[in-house]
C-alpha cells in the first residue's frame, strides 16, 4: 500500500523569501484506496500544497518534509515525482502549441514505462478511444494542441481524460468542477470514481459540496491560514455548506 505523509510542512514562495510563509505546519497522510477532500477559503494555501507536492520549483519548503512510501521526495524534479506516479490536474491547464493531446498523453504513459516496453501505439489508440467516449469528448479532441482553444469546461475535461490514461497512483485535483455546469461536472466526477479502488488515491481540493455529491470522500480537511484546522467524514463538507468557514480557527483541528 502507498501512503503519502505531509509532515510539519512550511512553505514559502522562494522569489519572495521576506513575505509570510503560505503553508504553515501542514500535517496530512493519504493511504492508497482513499478519497480525501480538502476545503477553505481562497488564498489559505490549497493549491500551494498540491503544487508543492507535485514539485512546483516557484515555492520553497523551509521545514517539514513529503514522504512517499517511506522516502522523502523533497530531492526529485517533478518528472520524477510523476513516474513515481503523482498527478497533478491543475486550476489552470497550460495551453501547449504543436503537440496534439494524442501526443502528450502517449508520452506521459510512455514516461512511466520501460524503454523497452512503450505502450503499442494501437492498444494507445483503442484505449484512447473508449476513455474519449467515457468523458463524451469528441473525436477530433485528440488531435488538436493541447488545451488550445479549449474551453474552461473542456480544459477540466481533458485532464480527468490524462487522469484516466496514465492511472497515477495519487492524484491531486485542484478546483476540478469549477466552471462546470451540471452535465460536465457528473461527468468528470464518473471518470474520477472509475479510478477509485486499492491502488488509487487522490487529493480533491474544492470549495462546493455539490463536486462532493457525486465523488464522496472518505476524508475531508479544511485548510486556513496555511493550517490543517479540522479534519472529520464527509458529514464535515455538508456541515460547512451551511456553517461557512468563518466560525473556524488555527487551533480548532480534531485530526
Amino acid at each position: 500500500m502507498s501512503i503519502l505523509e505531509i509532515k510539519d510542512l512550511h512553505v514559502k514562495v522562494k522569489e519572495e523569501p521576506e513575505h509570510p510563509e503560505i503553508l504553515r505546519g501542514v500535517n496530512l497522510t493519504i493511504k492508497s484506496g482513499e478519497i480525501h477532500a480538502l476545503m477553505g477559503p481562497n488564498g489559505n494555501g490549497k493549491s500551494t500544497l498540491a503544487e508543492t507536492i507535485m514539485g512546483n520549483p516557484r515555492y520553497l519548503v523551509t521545514q517539514g518534509d513529503i514522504v512517499l512510501d517511506g522516502q522523502s521526495i523533497l530531492p526529485l524534479g517533478v518528472d520524477e515525482r510523476a513516474r513515481a506516479g503523482l498527478f497533478l490536474g491543475m486550476q489552470y491547464p497550460a495551453e501547449i502549441s504543436g503537440v496534439t493531446n494524442a501526443e502528450f498523453i502517449r508520452a506521459a504513459i510512455n514516461a512511466r514505462r520501460p524503454e523497452d516496453d512503450q505502450v503499442p501505439i494501437m492498444q494507445f489508440l483503442k484505449d484512447l478511444d473508449k476513455t474519449m467516449a467515457i468523458l463524451k469528448m469528441p473525436e477530433d479532441m485528440a488531435d488538436r494542441y493541447l488545451n488550445q482553444g479549449f474551453s474552461g469546461g473542456e480544459k477540466k475535461r481533458n485532464e480527468i481524460l490524462q487522469l484516466m490514461m496514465v492511472h497515477p497512483g495519487l492524484a491531486m485535483l485542484d478546483e476540478i468542477d469549477s466552471g462546470l455546469d451540471i452535465d460536465a461536472l457528473r461527468i468528470v466526477a464518473h471518470g474520477v470514481n472509475l479510478m477509485r479502488g486499492p491502488e488509487f488515491s487522490s487529493l480533491i481540493i474544492t470549495h462546493y459540496q455539490r463536486l462532493l455529491d457525486y465523488i464522496v470522500p472518505d476524508v475531508v480537511s479544511v485548510m486556513k491560514d496555511g493550517e490543517i484546522i479540522e479534519t472529520g467524514g464527509a458529514d464535515l463538507a455538508k456541515s460547512l455548506e451551511k456553517t461557512g468557514y468563518e466560525h473556524l480557527k488555527v487551533g480548532d483541528a480534531n485530526a
